[in-house]
């Protein structure tokens, strides 16, 4: 299924009055105040493989467990789509949000391994009995969703526990196609800027990573892990949609028939479709709760 949207057609993005008022509720509103279970922004810290990750857990209102969201930023995260996550708070989500290894005042050093494996420690964090009890977490409920790498590691994290919910990509970075253009100097320029909030992270590095072993790095790869779970891709005007859209094929081919796709008129950070992708968004997860 494909949806086009621009600036004007936000509405179509949105449900009707009525019944199915909650997903424009999520996008405009503040939700009724719960006094006993109020909610709130925690700062974690998430272990991966020796270190703690800075983290922050968006914990919806209301008392019970509730379906929750690990939504992982992109490369390098100046984009962190926050207000995504408190769009899906709104929604009754709670949401984890974290920073890599190396990036953004987390302990170690960046790579795509590391990232990799941050985000697969960030769904066992979530897991885990106790940190479930104490933010009223459902396990049964967990989803992942990503922008740009977080796309890539939604998917990988998704792929390699098969107790995941859902799955959104957001402009999911083609990482193999970047390899290819090592010897492009924009894209090194591109680059070599955002390895700056990087630590331990170089260019030539980070490129002959994903160079080394390609597969590794081809999120079409997983389709077949991710076949029995709802999939929502979103592209942009960026370059995203031939990948997703090979995704999407790989899905339906697997026999993933849940696999919704949506492209927008719009940037890379959708900087004038902010609120057409938390509609889309939320639509979308409001169905999988």
């Amino acid at each position: 299924m494909k949806i086009i949207a621009t600036a004007f057609a936000i509405a179509a993005l949105l449900p009707l009055a009525g019944a199915a008022a909650t997903t424009q509720d999520a996008i405009i509103a503040d939700p009724p105040i719960d006094a006993a279970h109020p909610a709130a922004m925690v700062y974690v810290r998430i272990p991966s493989q020796g270190a703690l990750l800075n983290g922050v857990i968006y914990t919806a209102a209301g008392g019970g467990a509730h379906p929750t969201v690990l939504l992982l930023h992109g490369f390098p995260g100046n984009e962190q789509n926050l207000d995504l996550a408190q769009a899906m708070r709104r929604a009754g989500f709670n949401v984890l949000t974290f920073h890599f290894r190396g990036s953004w005042g987390s302990p170690g050093a960046f790579t795509f391994s590391h990232a990799a494996e941050d985000a697969d420690a960030a769904v066992s964090f979530l897991r885990d009995p106790a940190i479930a009890a104490k933010f009223g977490i459902d396990p049964a409920h967990i989803l992942v969703a990503g922008h740009s790498m977080g796309g890539f590691l939604a998917a990988s994290a998704a792929a390699h526990d098969l107790r995941v919910a859902g799955l959104v990509m957001i402009s999911a970075w083609d990482m193999v196609g970047a390899a290819k253009g090592v010897t492009d100097p924009r894209l090194r320029a591109d680059l070599a800027d955002d390895v700056i909030p990087l630590g331990g992270a170089t260019v030539d590095g980070l490129l002959q990573e994903i160079a080394a072993d390609p597969p590794r790095w081809d999120y079409r790869s997983f389709a077949a892990a991710l076949a029995s779970r709802p999939v929502l891709l979103i592209t942009a005007d960026d370059g995203s949609e031939p990948g997703s859209k090979a995704l999407e094929e790989r899905l339906h081919a697997a026999g993933d028939h849940d696999v919704t796709e949506i492209h927008m008129t719009t940037d890379h950070p959708y900087s004038d479709h902010r609120i057409a992708l938390e509609s889309a968004t939320i639509k979308w997860l409001l169905k999988r709760r």
